[in-house]
């Protein structure tokens, strides 16, 4: 664990770490949260083209820049809350990314509307793509009311996905934690990943209702938990080094080495800091536990998951 006064130095380490460290002498990583659209392939409606930093496209070629000497050696993209009609196009674009030798994008977890009448049919056009992971829905969108996942037709289409041996992602509120873990309660043969930590405000004077919520979710074996995403939660995206340790300390104590990776979340991380911040802050806060602990997190957790050879 990180002390406190190990922070007052924290951000020029993270800041000087790629000049200082030979990417060959970094742990490898695996990236579990990478976001890429084209905005001439696929329509996105809360994306308002030309505002900055996100209101633009995002390709393999720019992903590949923004982890140099990092030491990122494979990574699963997530799907991007494409327009409803389009949900099998951006399939077909991602699957399109993983069978490309110049991008470190090997798998995928896509978009779905999971209460769908014909959710299970949607899932059959993928069953022979082997690097189609699993599907996300975000539940913390603007229609996407609490208690959502707990619906008939929504745990209807998380059985579909059980049966075809595909994962679903938990995007939502830190107040929907309860929620997901009577979900994941009601399913023992599902496997779900928490994103984002479960999305707490970093720079919130309390986060005793969010560290309830991720006890009651790592108490349940089926659940990873993605550790990822959350600085942005930060208000305008200002955060603290010393904000960091107190979530990332929190995951890792309950759900244990096992049961955690990383995620990038490139591009949105870009509202907070760039991907080689948020990896250099996370490093700074590991970087006293075991060795093997830390390549759990960065990397072999992840490969098995995802099931990535």
């Amino acid at each position: 664990m990180l002390h406190r006064r190990e922070f007052l130095t924290m951000a020029a380490a993270v800041t000087a770490a790629p000049l200082l460290a030979a990417e060959s002498d970094l742990l490898p990583v695996i990236d579990t949260h990478v976001h890429l659209w084209d905005l001439k392939l696929l329509k996105l409606p809360w994306i308002k083209d030309g505002t900055e930093p996100l209101g633009k496209s995002f390709l393999p070629a720019d992903y590949n820049a923004a982890i140099q000497g990092q030491n990122v050696v494979k990574a699963i993209y997530l799907e991007v809350d494409v327009a409803a009609d389009q949900k099998a196009r951006e399939a077909e674009v991602v699957i399109g990314y993983c069978q490309r030798a110049d991008t470190p994008v090997a798998g995928a977890v896509i978009g779905g509307r999971v209460a769908d009448e014909g959710f299970a049919k949607y899932l059959d056009a993928f069953k022979n793509k082997a690097v189609i992971k699993g599907v996300r829905q975000v539940l913390h969108a603007s229609d996407a009311p609490k208690g959502l996942c707990l619906g008939k037709e929504f745990q209807r289409g998380l059985i579909a996905l059980a049966e075809r041996n595909l994962h679903f992602e938990l995007c939502m509120r830190p107040t929907d934690l309860d929620d997901a873990a009577t979900c994941v309660k009601g399913l023992p043969d599902q496997r779900f990943v928490l994103d984002h930590c479960g999305n707490p405000n970093p720079a919130a004077d309390d986060l005793t209702p969010w560290k309830r919520g991720i006890d009651e979710l790592a108490k349940l074996p089926n659940v990873l938990c993605k550790v990822s995403g959350f600085l942005v939660n930060a208000p305008g995206g200002k955060w603290k080094p010393e904000q960091v340790a107190p979530v990332v300390d929190h995951v890792l104590e309950r759900f244990g080495p096992d049961r955690v990776m990383f995620g990038g979340d490139w591009p949105v991380c870009l509202l907070a800091t760039p991907l080689a911040g948020w990896i250099g802050a996370l490093r700074q806060v590991i970087r006293e536990r075991p060795t093997e602990v830390q390549r759990k997190l960065l990397h072999d957790n992840a490969a098995r998951f995802y099931r990535l050879a």
